[in-house]
This record gives structure tokens, sequence and C-alpha cells, in this order.
């Protein structure tokens, strides 16, 4: 008898059936998941078309619309459905516009087969996802030594995983070399990977020639038998400021990459497009040979994690950005504000030119995209340092790993010089 409950071992019969290999990836807790169908939103939907529906705790008018408040329906200028419950999935336009997104976005993907994104509560609740369906205790998670601190939080703490770390960078550049060796230590199996381009804190993304490079040790490790669950954090995809570096995902090679590879893609309009407060993200899922049946199988299975956790994303949320990118302006917007980052990027590059004499003080870390940077302190402690800038300075920085990270998208263009000067002085002056 299986210990599974019938809708879970369906869609397993399904990656059984077509992809044992996809199969094999899935935590416990993945292989347990389902979607209920038959509980109570699926008793929902055969209801939608009836006269009389006493099915979804939802209020409505006399008329039939939704029950809200009329001061709350004021504040946005979007229909008042909205107010209503969104399905687990996402909202089926959205989750369809997105996927569009994502192939205009990484031209790579044009004629490759990838899943329709699931909605989730943004970035963080993507990662507890993919962490819930593939992630046992007794796993790994194959990691950079610079990273952002909350995958602590999401890996370790809630799925009892481990790091396994590998050095970030090499002759200001990714250590392509340090991560095969990482992904490649150990006995042949499963393989959980994180990558996060661009990178939180570093703020650095791969040229070229590194998601090349790290594409073609990721599929020699699956031509040596190994499951290699790839999970893309691309929370700020596409704030990419320099030539020669990777405009598009590593999720356009690894889709199509081997049977044995299995690319995530977590991204979502937080950092994208400016609406930190929105919480909508996205989960997709693509891997060679993927046919319908195993690609909603995992979408089942991302969206019976979502209905397990918080129910849904937030309705309100999806319904303004699935406007918004429907919006003729929003192509234009969205370019305008791109380029404050930009200009912000430029004006850090002229100042550390400008300024020989910071490199007595701090190494700057490579960085090249996303909303930050990071430089080392020399002959100084961190966190002394971080204390010293906030007393007297006024300017406050993050401590992570040993280094400062700089969040320059919060720094105006014109106190960018400010910021610097105030970090060798601050650093002079602890040196004595």
């Amino acid at each position: 008898m299986s210990p599974y409950n019938p809708l879970a071992e369906a869609l397993n019969n399904d990656l059984l059936a077509g992809a044992p290999q996809i199969f094999n990836m899935l935590s416990e807790r993945g292989k347990a998941i389902y979607f209920p169908f038959k509980g109570i939103l699926g008793q929902t939907a055969e209801a939608k078309a009836v006269k009389i529906n006493a099915t979804i705790g939802t209020a409505f008018e006399n008329d039939g619309s939704p029950l809200t408040l009329e001061c709350m329906e004021a504040l946005v200028n979007i229909p008042s459905d909205s107010f209503l419950y969104a399905p687990s999935f996402g909202l089926p336009k959205l989750r369809e516009e997105w996927g569009k997104l994502l192939a205009i976005k990484n031209p790579g993907l044009k004629g490759k087969t990838f899943s329709l994104p699931v909605v989730t509560a943004a970035l963080t609740h993507a990662l507890t996802i993919a962490g819930y369906l593939f992630l046992d205790p007794t796993d790994e998670v194959i990691i950079p030594n610079l990273y952002w601190d909350n995958y602590e939080l999401v890996f370790t703490e809630a799925f009892g995983a481990k790091f396994a770390f590998y050095n970030t960078f090499v002759n200001g550049g990714f250590d392509v070399a340090a991560f095969s060796k990482a992904l490649n230590s150990g006995k042949v199996g499963k393989k959980f990977v994180l990558l996060n381009f661009p990178n939180n804190p570093t703020g650095y993304t791969p040229t070229e020639a590194e998601a090349k490079a790290l594409a073609v040790e990721i599929r020699k490790a699956a031509e040596a038998g190994n499951q290699v669950i790839v999970v893309l954090d691309d929370a700020y995809f596409g704030l990419v400021y320099e030539e020669g570096i990777t405009q598009e995902s590593l999720f356009s090679l690894l889709v199509d990459l081997h049977p044995n590879v299995l690319g995530v893609k977590l991204d979502g309009a937080t950092k994208e497009d400016y609406v930190w407060g929105f919480r909508v993200g996205f989960i997709t899922f693509g891997f060679k040979g993927a046919g319908a049946a195993e690609l909603k199988a995992l979408e089942n299975k991302a969206a019976g994690t979502v209905r397990g956790s918080i129910s849904n994303a937030p309705c309100v949320s999806q319904a303004m950005l699935l406007k918004a990118y429907t919006a003729p302006e929003y192509a234009a917007q969205k370019k305008q504000k791109y380029e404050i980052l930009s200009a912000r990027v430029r004006k850090i590059r002229e100042t550390l030119k400008a300024h020989p004499e910071y490199a007595q003080s701090f190494e700057v870390m490579p960085f090249n995209s996303g909303y930050f940077m990071c430089v080392k302190p020399i002959g100084v402690d961190c966190e002394t340092l971080r204390k010293e800038l906030i007393a007297n300075y006024s300017t406050g920085v993050i401590v992570l790993v040993g280094l400062i990270r700089l969040a320059f998208s919060a720094v105006p263009t014109d106190l960018i010089e400010n910021l610097f000067a105030n970090i060798h002085a601050a650093i002079q002056k602890l040196r004595g």
C-alpha cells in the first residue's frame, strides 16, 4: 500500500512514467505533496456556474458582486473581483503573461519547453517551495561562500539541509573551477545547486563565457549520473549594467541541457518591477525531454505547497501587475528606472577611479549588476567599522560574511562620492 495520498500518487506516477529521474529528485515532502483538487477548491470549481453557490468562504452583495468596502475599492483602479481569493496556482492570465515575458526577456528559451509559472508570495516563499519539494535533512545545498544570509533560515533551519560552500571569485571573476569541484564531490546522486545572479550581496552576474562554462560543468555532472537540481534565484534579473555580462537567466541553458538537470527558476516583480511590498513571485520548471504531464505534475506539487502554506498569493497585487504588464507605457517606464540605477553604477566606477587612495582602505569585490556591491575593509573589523560609520559619519551599511555590503540602489547618485569618502575616512581613523 502506498504511503502517499492518492492524488500525490497520481502525480508521482506521471513523473515515474515520463521522467523517473525527476521523481528521484523530490524530497519525501515533495513526493507526498499534491494539489487538493477534490477538496474545497475542487468542489468550488465544479460549482462555479451554478445559480446558488454556497461553496467558498467569500462574501458577495445581493447582486452577486464582491462584498467589499467602498473606501478600499477607491484605493485601487482594478476590478472588484481582485479582492477575492486568487487560485493557489496564481491568476491564470498573470501566469500566462509572465511566461510570455520570460520568453521575451530570455530569447534563448525560444522553441524550448518549460512549465507555466506558478505564483508565489515573492522570492523567499519561492525558495521555501523549492526547499520543500527537493530537500531532505540529509541533503546538501551547493552554494558560493558569498551568499544572502536568509538562505540559512530557509534551507538549513527549516529543512535541515547543510551547506556545501565553494569559493566565489578568482582573478576578478566567478570561480567556475571551485563550483565544479563542489558539484562533483561526494558520491554520485542527487545534487541541489543554488545560483543567485545578480548575486546578493556582491552584485555579480557571470560573463557570457562564465555562464556557458557553468552549464558545461552542470552537464558533465549530469552525464556522470548525478541528478542535478539547479535552483536559480533570479530576484534581480535584468539589472545588468555592463557589456559582456550574460543578459539571460541560466534557465535558458538548463531547460534542454540534459534529462538529469532540472532547472527551477525563481523570479518575480519584487526587484524587477520595483514593487517590494506586492509580494508576488514565480516558480518555473524545465528539463530536457519534459512532457506536458511531467511539467503539470511539478506545477501541481508547487501549487499544493502554496495551498498548504499560505493558501494563495495576494490577488490585488497580482491584478495590479497584470494590468501594468499590458500597459503601453510599462516598457518605457521600466527602462527609465533602470537608467537611474545604471547611472549610479557609472558614478561608483568614476569615484573609485578618481580616488586610487581608497585602495589603501578597502578592496572592491567584483560587481556589475543588481542592487548591491561589496568592499572588503583592510586592517579593521567589519562590525567595528559599521558602528563607526553610523555613530560618526551618518552612514549605514550591512556586514555580511566578512564584507561590507553597499546597497547603491538606495543611495542618491549625488551622495555616492560621500559614501566612499566616509568609508575611507572611517577606516583610516580606526587604523589610527
